[in-house]
């Protein structure tokens, strides 16, 4: 397993000891693509559970927040920032999700839970419409902060 973070040295799944790293600025922006016919997207605004960006939108900040409930070698992470913005367009929606920390490590995997959840709170609110929704390119966009540095998806 050399190479991978999470495996210790008999290649059991093992959570990372951060302890004696330095704290930095960390930030993180992931994206997700929620697909939809064009019917779908103009029935958004007329949702008779509510508007489904806005849930979609507070879902992501909820979900950021409990990252490390969801993905088990996660670090407990004091958010300093965290938002999620919503892009209307012709095939679907765009969901763009951004996180921030200062601390020993990253918010890589805050920005893209943020984002998948999201994306799926659009299906749950919009599947009666059309079960045929589809959630892709869930991706990590850029991210800044400890030893790696910047990042920014080409």
């Amino acid at each position: 397993m050399s190479g991978l973070s999470h495996f210790d040295d008999s290649g059991s799944a093992s959570m990372v000891d951060v302890g004696a790293k330095a704290d930095s600025r960390r930030t993180a922006k992931a994206r997700a693509v929620v697909r939809m016919r064009p019917e779908v997207v103009d029935a958004l605004p007329h949702n008779p559970k509510g508007d489904p960006l806005e849930v979609a939108r507070i879902a992501g900040i909820q979900a950021a927040k409990k990252t490390p409930d969801l993905i088990p070698l996660c670090h407990p992470l004091s958010l300093t920032h965290v938002d999620v913005a919503v892009e209307v367009q012709p095939s679907g929606v765009v969901i763009t999700s951004t996180a921030s920390t200062v601390g020993p490590t990253g918010v890589e995997m805050e920005a893209m839970v943020a984002s998948s959840v999201a994306a799926l709170t659009v299906y749950d609110m919009c599947k009666a419409l059309d079960k045929g929704i589809e959630i892709h390119e869930v991706v990590l966009l850029e991210k800044t902060g400890g030893k790696s540095g910047r990042y920014v998806r080409d």
